[in-house]
């Protein structure tokens, strides 16, 4: 992010103008800008805008436009440079989109350039349906490719920010998703400074977010569109935010349907708007004239408050002329453009997980095949490329076309749904699971068969968001639904090799493929060119480099309960027992060898500790390794190793690359019951490897990592 953007005389500047032109409203006029779709006010020459506009992989619900990856699937690629360059791309499209639109007076809903992005939640536990919206379950890794997704969408121009990115949602927010609009997050301090709070500081202090949503829920008790615990304490006190704070859609009403803290809508927004949110995504801030007239707000409280809205505006270069802009020049042929095209499928292709290949089954030789089975209720669905939140492709290549595509007339393709994503029957008048004669012939037919199965955003998602199937998003169990289990075991009893590509946005208990099939994939939902993507690392045209940005666990009984927000027992950094894959887990093609890896002291002083490796590819195809970096405090009730540091590393075969990493000192704290980060005095063992260093991982992958002993000889306070 450009280092004057967000420097305090910059914003200084911005503000004055916003303050001078706010000062000339009228407070109708002022309200009216605090709502979502912000009405023009022509005798200032202010024209209409609608703020709502989402762009969590791609610009979303604004016709055609690039679908990247979801969320999560970014996230396993552990590339926080992809991350930045894919930020950029939407921007542009966003900018193109915009300017465009806007030459034919179109000022709609999603047409806007303040982008609702990214969501930094904690995937704290699997069965949440919005996880995949996520970067995972953890804080570090969230954070560092939160802040590189932000100053993607921002940009690094000296004056202009290209988009608006908002940081949501804040805080302590990961289901229950039919709860959501009464349910009260009990977190302690420690877990709430530890776990659910890092990313939203890193995007504010780091990366200069423009806006912060709140959440749906209470958190201790406090409704987090109103708290100000949150929004003043923290955020505006605390981090120093300069930005706009908007309320999630409908969130406000919530206060007084839901939670039942206010009396009612004038109550409501006054709690709002009193404790810092700005922006009302619905209609209720129409009610802050009675605030006002009742003395529950006063008009200055407002006037801050659209002075920051148009301070974001003013930063995106809406009130100064045509060609003093630079992104006003951005024309609509940067959307889904050939560039953007090639761009989405290399992403997709690096978000790819290697979970298992047995005896080398991957890749796919094309030469030795006449017949490939491609069966399951994934191999052709849509739905299940984009995730939610989406925009509209203009082509899409599900994984049944991308291997039809890739394999053309050489090689004969057969397909089935196998059957039903999760209903119990294709056609009413059939028996249950009707398709199974289907897939015996085709297995039959095949030299190999390919397994497309999981879930889509019809199943995981958003609270009504899909026309969701199950609890309202959120998973009733990580099982796979339907007869897809029953169908796996058809599939194996074929005694054809098989080859299982799961789509889903979340950790999927995978036990009996794990057992009986040779070689899975996790491809996530991998967005418009993702069937093209898969292909092309089914088939060895690109290796998967990806790692899991989530714990998959064996069964969902290992769960602690989901309404229970306690740390304890959750994801790698909590959980005691062994998992099915671990967090930052994934194969690869080739093989890598990480050898002489050593620390510049053995005492972590005020500067940190640097790290030096070499990394190797000893195996015979070009690959990528992420080295991942893990600091264990050795005292009692301490977390588990946790992700501190990680780079990729792209290698040739037979190339060897050297590799320095740096542990600040803030690596080796932790925070205590009041929430500060301490480092205390001790030991601290620190792991450098290509996964976590829990005995799962080791078993997997055949690797132990190297582990040193590092000491700190005193107490330091990183923050209070």
């Amino acid at each position: 992010m450009s280092d004057l953007i967000h420097n305090d005389a910059q914003n200084c500047r911005y503000e004055k103008r916003a303050r001078a032109l706010v000062d000339q409203m009228t407070l109708k006029e002022k309200i009216s800008q605090m709502l979502n779709w912000a009405p023009a006010i022509d005798r200032l020459d202010v024209p209409a805008y609608n703020w709502w506009n989402e762009a969590l992989h791609g610009v979303g619900r604004a016709g055609v436009a690039t679908i990247f990856p979801q969320a999560i699937g970014l996230a396993a690629a552990f590339d926080p440079d992809m991350m930045e360059t894919v930020g950029d791309a939407i921007a542009q499209e966003a900018r193109g989109k915009y300017n465009m639109q806007r030459s034919f007076g179109d000022r709609d809903i999603y047409k806007g350039l303040t982008l609702w992005a990214p969501n930094v939640n904690i995937f704290r536990d699997p069965r949440w349906g919005r996880g995949h919206e996520t970067y995972g379950e953890d804080p570090y890794l969230t954070s560092r490719l939160g802040v590189r997704f932000v100053q993607g969408l921002q940009g690094h121009d000296e004056n202009y920010l290209k988009t608006a990115a908002c940081a949501k949602h804040f805080a302590v927010h990961s289901g229950p998703e039919d709860q959501r609009h009464y349910f009260n997050a009990e977190v302690s301090k420690q877990d709430l400074w530890e776990t659910y709070l890092p990313a939203f500081q890193a995007l504010v202090q780091e990366a200069g977010v423009e806006a912060v949503m709140g959440a749906y829920n209470r958190t201790n008790g406090e409704p987090c569109c109103g708290s100000k615990t949150l929004l003043k304490d923290i955020l505006r006190d605390k981090w120093g935010f300069w930005g706009h704070v908007t309320s999630d859609c409908w969130a406000i009403k919530d206060f007084h349907e839901g939670h039942m803290v206010t009396d009612g809508p004038v109550q409501s927004v006054a709690l709002a708007v009193n404790n810092g949110c700005d922006l009302n995504c619905g209609n209720l801030f129409v009610y802050l004239e009675q605030a006002v007239e009742e003395g529950l707000v006063t008009e200055e409280t407002i006037t801050e408050a659209v002075v920051r809205l148009f301070t974001t505006r003013m930063k995106l270069g809406m009130f100064d002329d045509e060609d003093q802009v630079p992104y006003n020049q951005i024309g609509y042929d940067q959307v889904d453009s050939p560039e953007m095209r090639k761009l989405n499928r290399s992403v997709a292709e690096r978000c790819v997980v290697l979970l298992k290949n047995q005896g080398g089954l991957l890749p796919l030789d094309k030469s030795k095949l006449k017949t490939v089975g491609v069966i399951g209720p994934n191999a052709d669905n849509r739905r299940a490329l984009v995730g939610n939140y989406e925009g509209t492709a203009s082509r899409y290549a599900t994984v049944l076309e991308g291997i039809q595509d890739y394999l053309g007339d050489d090689v004969r393709v057969m397909a089935s749904q196998g059957c039903p994503m999760y209903e119990d029957r294709f056609q009413n008048l059939a028996q249950s699971n009707d398709r199974l004669a289907e897939v015996k012939g085709i297995c039959q037919l095949s030299d190999v068969v390919i397994a497309v199965m999981g879930l889509d955003s019809g199943l995981e998602g958003e609270e009504g968001d899909e026309g969701n199937q199950f609890a309202s998003g959120d998973k009733p169990s990580l099982k796979l639904p339907g007869h897809q289990e029953e169908l796996l075991h058809v599939l194996v009893e074929s005694g054809k090799p098989v080859v299982l590509v799961v789509l889903s946005g979340s950790a999927l208990a995978l036990g009996y493929a794990d057992e009986h099939i040779p070689a899975i994939l996790q491809g996530w939902y991998p967005g418009g060119q993702g069937g093209n993507a898969i292909a092309r690392v089914l088939f060895g045209d690109a290796n998967p480099q990806g790692k899991l940005p989530v714990t998959f666990y064996r069964s969902d009984e290992e769960l602690p309960p989901f309404t229970d927000y306690s740390m304890k027992g959750r994801t790698y950094r909590y959980m005691e027992q062994e998992a099915l894959y671990p967090f930052g887990y994934g194969l690869s093609y080739t093989q890598f060898q990480l050898t002489g890896t050593a620390c510049s002291s053995d005492v972590a002083e005020e500067d940190g500790v640097g790290l030096t490796l070499s990394v190797k590819n000893v195996g015979t195809r070009t690959g990528c390794e992420t080295v991942q970096v893990y600091v264990k405090a050795e005292r009692p009730g301490t977390p588990n190793p946790q992700l501190k540091a990680f780079t990729k590393v792209p290698l040739q075969p037979g190339e060897q690359r050297e590799v320095s990493l740096h542990l600040p000192l803030s690596a080796f704290a932790l925070r205590d019951e009041e929430g500060r980060a301490v480092v205390e005095p001790g030991t601290y063992t620190v792991y450098v490897g290509a996964s976590q260093p829990d005995s799962r991982s080791v078993s997997l992958t055949g690797q132990a990592p190297w582990k040193g002993s590092l000491e700190v000889k005193r107490r330091v306070v990183i923050e209070e």
